[in-house]
């Protein structure tokens, strides 16, 4: 699906998405990525959604963001709660959803200024 946005103003936004890829710029990405308004972060995981690590979640909660949205694959799934303390200690917003929610929820939210960062397990 491409998805519209009427302008972008120099920032990352997600330009279309499908069952195992997204399009951030109309560049196409089909591994794990982590989308910010400045930059892309290629391969930012090699785990699977259920072998996600605590490692993993204190490299996102680490990123110049507000908030993160956690792209869980096709489907909605929620990371198990220990995987959350970093966000509590730094005091970060976190949401999970499936893939092209994150990436609506994305290009909104990045549209009304906000510092926020799309993780997506893809592959």
């Amino acid at each position: 699906m491409k998805l519209q946005l009427t302008r972008s103003e120099g920032r990352k936004v997600f330009t279309a998405y499908g069952e195992a890829y997204v399009e951030v710029n109309t560049t196409r990405y089909a591994n794990s990525i982590v989308v910010l308004q400045n930059r892309v972060i290629e391969a930012w995981t090699q785990a699977n959604f259920e072998s996600l690590s605590l490692a993993d979640f204190e490299f996102l909660a680490a990123l110049d963001a507000e908030i993160v949205l956690l792209g869980s694959g096709p489907v909605l799934r929620f990371p198990r709660p220990e995987l959350l303390v970093p966000f509590m200690q730094a005091r970060k917003g976190f949401e999970t959803m499936d893939n092209h929610a994150a990436c609506r929820t994305y290009n909104l939210l990045t549209g009304e200024g906000r510092k926020v960062a799309a993780a997506l397990i893809l592959g």
